[in-house]
């Protein structure tokens, strides 16, 4: 097996198709919404690495002081073979993890970027040149096949991207992950916890206006690909805590009544001064929650490490 190999499962146009279905299906609801997905192409990925050095975003630094912490515990709970990463990205935080699973054979991270999986490989594989790395060009939320890999083997669901599905959303997330457990296997989930509003709003609007700058780039993505003319300064940042939920939301305000056209989709936008569209929602968690969630799945949460000021946790739990 070459130590290297890139496997495509998504057609090549299935980025702008999805984006295309997203904005017309999101900017023709009411209310408006769409998908946190889109804020990520370049730009909006060196937004959001700013954003995880921003002293009011705790999560990033959080979820490092686990790793760093518990993955010797973590390594001793699972001895994974493989590990698979979902939305692995730059896989920077996946270092910790693979430094300490010492009979890893197999790392297969997961991401709809090529070049972000072909990046983070060619880095992994200068510091780690036994591993065997098969990247995934896949959507992992529309159903995966793993390749063929030594077991046992860990999935891994990091930074709490999961909170950024809704309840129904993150129920057949969590299904479709468990139907790639076999017995042994097992899932680390990371989950940002409830806390102070306070806390949870400067984390998604910060002083220095880098969330704010990263929530309008997707209107910039809309405006590249599909020839909308969208003027950001048009829109106000919001974020807000919904306790019922006990989720954050962002969104974008219309500062005006505004109509912006988006010529690829045959589509007029018409905005009232104050409506806002909704752009992603992050959901907090409590252990009890995130137990029921997977036991709803087919799983059981068996460990559970949080950082010191108990702000983020990661999970581990087993199919059964």
């Amino acid at each position: 097996m070459s130590p290297f190999l890139l496997t495509r499962t998504l057609p090549e146009d299935a980025t702008d198709a999805a984006l295309r279905a997203d904005v017309l299906q999101g900017l023709t609801h009411t209310p408006k919404v769409l998908p946190p997905k889109w804020f990520y192409d370049s730009r909006g990925s060196e937004l959001f690495e700013e954003i995880t050095r921003l002293p009011e975003y705790y999560p990033t630094r959080a979820e490092r002081e686990i790793l760093l912490a518990r993955a010797p515990e973590i390594a001793a709970a699972t001895g994974a073979r493989t590990l698979v990463e979902l939305g692995s990205g730059s896989s920077e935080k996946t270092r910790h993890l693979l430094d300490a699973l010492t009979g890893l054979h197999s790392y297969v991270p997961v991401d709809v970027s090529e070049s972000a999986l072909t990046g983070a490989a060619e880095s992994l594989l200068a510091e780690h040149p036994g591993l065997h790395v098969h990247a995934l060009i896949a959507d992992f939320t529309r159903g995966l096949a793993l390749p063929g890999t030594p077991g046992p083997r860990l999935v891994a669901f990091l930074g709490g991207t999961v909170g950024n599905l809704l309840p129904a959303e993150r129920a057949s997330f969590l299904a479709s992950v468990r139907g790639l457990l076999t017995p042994g296997d097992a899932l680390l989930l990371g989950t940002d916890l409830v806390k102070g509003e306070s806390v949870l709003v400067r984390a998604y609007d910060d002083a220095a206006g880098v969330t704010a700058a990263f929530n309008k780039n997707v209107l910039l993505v809309i405006n590249r690909e599909l020839g909308a003319d969208f003027d950001p300064r048009d829109f106000d940042h919001v974020a807000l805590w919904d306790a019922g939920h006990e989720w954050i939301e962002m969104r974008l305000r219309a500062r005006r009544d505004l109509m912006a056209k988006v010529p690829e989709l045959d589509l007029v936008v018409h905005f009232a001064a104050g409506e806002e569209v909704r752009t992603e929602v992050s959901a907090k968690f409590r252990q009890d929650r995130v137990r029921t969630e997977l036991a709803e799945a087919g799983m059981e949460l068996t460990h559970w490490w949080t950082d010191e000021e108990g702000q983020f946790a990661l999970s581990l739990a087993t199919a059964v």
